[in-house]
């Protein structure tokens, strides 16, 4: 039998779910070495992809248990933006469908921007409800940034156009007449909170992106107001501007 040019078959494998496909068992035969790395590569990328669909499946455990006792509407809820000496804090809260889909979904610190930005227009699509609550450094100046975490945290459970039955949050407790489950190190093991931490972190990065125009010296754009070396030299030489927070070093002492 003739056999398939290695091109051709690099396209095929792309198509190739399963193991057992009668196209894989064909080109184990295929002594081309050109095929075997082919092979190899595609029996990789399964393996990889076999991992997170089991990361997902254990990340369903919470929101699991909860639906399995009736609950509906199980918000997440994460926060981005804490140690900034710029910004806001923002916040998100995602109900989502129990045959909500996306292995891979993890802690957004963890993504890469290419696959968090994915991810953040796949969710907003398909979660039946989210919600976006954001605490500005003036706010944050004069109730500490603990008290303007919750703040945010409650605001963007508010927005949710649907009321949640259980609220899984990121190691918090709100004070919101909800049932709720504080969860240490949640967006990585829960798919809701981690669906919150990637519109959280998205919407924020926007935020300090679209802050860096105006604000040009600073790196917002790069550093989303953290204490680089960049933003802190520019600090020195141009000064505190109306986003950061007063109440945190080394601004705090620049205002004294």
């Amino acid at each position: 039998m003739e056999k398939k040019p290695i091109k051709v078959i690099e396209r095929m494998l792309v198509e190739v779910k399963n193991e057992d496909d009668p196209f894989i068992l064909s080109i184990r035969a295929d002594e081309r070495k050109g095929v075997q790395a082919l092979l190899k590569r595609w029996e990789k990328r399964r393996h990889e992809h076999q991992g997170l669909l089991e990361q997902f499946e254990e990340m369903k455990k919470y929101e699991r248990s909860l639906w399995n006792d009736g609950c509906r509407y199980i918000a997440g809820i994460d926060e981005v933006g804490r140690g900034p000496l710029a910004g806001p804090v923002i916040a998100a809260a995602v109900i989502l469908p129990e045959d909500f889909h996306l292995p891979g979904l993890t802690d957004s610190k963890k993504l890469n921007q290419q696959k968090r930005e994915c991810f953040f227009h796949y969710i907003k699509e398909h979660a039946i409800s989210f919600g976006i609550g954001m605490v500005d450094s003036k706010i944050i100046d004069q109730i500490n940034i603990y008290e303007a975490t919750k703040l945010a945290m409650i605001e963007a459970v508010k927005n949710l156009v649907r009321t949640p039955d259980h609220l899984l949050i990121d190691a918090m407790k709100l004070d919101l007449p909800i049932r709720q489950t504080p969860i240490i190190k949640g967006d990585s093991i829960s798919i809701s909170i981690a669906a919150a931490s990637v519109l959280a972190k998205e919407t924020r990065d926007t935020y300090m992106k679209n802050l860096a125009r105006e604000f040009p010296h600073y790196g917002f754009d790069k550093n989303m107001g953290y204490g680089t070396q960049e933003h802190l030299s520019a600090l020195q030489k141009a000064g505190v501007t109306r986003e950061h927070r007063q109440s945190f070093s080394p601004v705090k002492e620049m205002v004294d």
